[in-house]
């Protein structure tokens, strides 16, 4: 196996279990919607990650220095650009994170609202052009058909609820902030760019949270559970996973697939915590998914693929 083939296969790991912890959080969001607004929803769990991830980032600096690998920004236009970067991740995952906070509390469930969101799997290929990605046939199909899961998954009746609206407007801001990621993190420390793109998410969400909405301590307390996973899990785990999966991906447009998953993991985490069960057609459209991404991450031809799935399993 070639380095760039670990590496994306390392890479398409971290971000599954990124699209795992995400899909369980469209339960988390929606057991808080009911105590709590979008943007106190948001600024919370945006610097309880923040506290999550500075005693990782001391440890890993301390770690990096007895080893000796450790590189601080030394030049102004590394800090301009940590601190552009961070600024333009902050703010878009901020935007993003709101409308769908704001979606789900006007109504929209986590299973229907995870897929609506997991349309970035489309903008991003599109967004990509624009910037001078090449972007394979195969990958084309894959969204193609990603595009029919998604729509046997959402659609009912023709009809798309108002508050889907906000959760459609939110994939955009998602697309957005995937393909900032995507540039800024082969540049600078992922956790790092994290950390700060959560004080920044936080800082922004602060604002309209205290001149628009009320929170009590009381209300806090009943939505502690869904804030700390969120937080900590979502935000301080998931978006890290997100940076480093990402760094290691060749492709954003295979990477955006992979994280769309958490809208298949978002309809089974309503089978288990909200006994939301999905009908036939939805799970069709779930396996229609689960086959496009199969396929967009089998980067050797298929004769060759099955060359070498057969070799590793002599190897044991």
């Amino acid at each position: 196996m070639n380095t760039n083939t670990k590496n994306n296969l390392i890479g398409g790991l971290l971000l599954a279990l990124c699209a795992f912890i995400w899909g369980c959080t469209f339960v988390a969001q929606t057991e808080g919607a009911e105590y709590i607004e979008p943007f106190t929803f948001i600024a919370l769990r945006s610097f309880l990650a923040l506290a999550f991830l500075i005693p990782i980032i001391l440890i890993s600096d301390k770690i990096k220095k007895k080893k000796g690998t450790f590189k601080k920004l030394e030049t102004k236009e590394e800090k301009r650009f940590f601190a552009f970067g961070s600024l333009v991740c902050g703010a878009c995952l901020c935007t993003a994170s709101v409308l769908q906070q704001i979606g789900i509390d006007r109504g929209t469930e986590p299973g229907r609202a995870g897929f609506i969101t997991a349309l970035y799997i489309l903008i991003i290929p599109i967004f990509s052009i624009f910037l001078k990605k090449k972007i394979r046939p195969k990958i084309w199909f894959c969204v193609a058909v990603s595009l029919v899961g998604l729509y046997l998954l959402c659609v009912k009746e023709n009809k798309i609820a108002p508050s889907d609206f906000y959760v459609l407007a939110c994939a955009v801001g998602f697309s957005v902030h995937i393909l900032v990621i995507d540039y800024v993190s082969a540049k600078v420390d992922g956790i790092k760019l994290s950390c700060m793109q959560f004080l920044v998410c936080g800082i922004i969400a602060s604002v309209p949270m205290a001149l628009f909405e009320k929170a009590s301590i009381e209300l806090i307390k009943g939505a502690a559970i869904s804030i700390i996973y969120s937080g900590i899990m979502s935000s301080g785990v998931a978006y890290t996973l997100q940076i480093i999966g990402q760094k290691k991906m060749s492709q954003p447009t295979i990477a955006s697939m992979i994280m769309s998953l958490e809208s298949v993991f978002a309809v089974l985490a309503g089978m288990v915590f909200l006994h939301q069960v999905p009908s036939l057609k939805e799970a069709i459209g779930c396996i229609l998914m689960f086959i496009s991404i199969t396929i967009s991450q089998c980067a050797l031809p298929a004769d060759k693929f099955l060359i070498y799935l057969s070799r590793k399993s002599y190897a044991g």
